[in-house]
């Protein structure tokens, strides 16, 4: 069975105390954040920030204050070809939100959200040059 990569980022009432605590646009204390640096955990750190940064731009836009969101997300890589197996994401929220308007919000975000959006698109990447 392949390795699976699993990060996690985390603000408020959710928080973390382990990882590393960076600067967020939506809270003050910032957002913790659990994972290792390799290239998968990036690619999955990409997916899970999206979600928690489109988790608090749409409850905003409601006029929904979020207490809390943690986000993990990961997968794995096919070990001969490098290809991902996918990345799923998990989310949990600390709202006073009605579980109806909880799913409303995650159904949003997930339709929204733009690094999982190109990547169930598919992107090209490319090296273009060299130092």
């Amino acid at each position: 069975m392949a390795e699976r990569y699993t990060v996690a980022v985390a603000t408020g009432s959710l928080r973390e105390d382990d990882g590393v605590t960076l600067p967020h646009e939506w809270t003050e204390e910032g957002v913790s954040v659990r994972g290792r640096l390799t290239g998968a955990h990036v690619l999955h750190l990409a997916v899970a920030t999206c979600v928690l940064n489109d988790l608090y731009r749409e409850a905003r836009d409601r006029g929904v204050p979020l207490a809390g969101v943690h986000v993990s997300a990961e997968g794995g890589f096919d070990i001969v070809t490098g290809a991902s197996t996918g990345v799923e994401y998990s989310v949990a929220l600390d709202s006073s939100l009605l579980p109806e308007q909880v799913q409303e919000l995650l159904l949003q975000v997930d339709e929204v959200a733009e690094v999982p959006k190109a990547l169930r698109a598919g992107i090209d990447v490319r090296r273009v040059g060299h130092a």
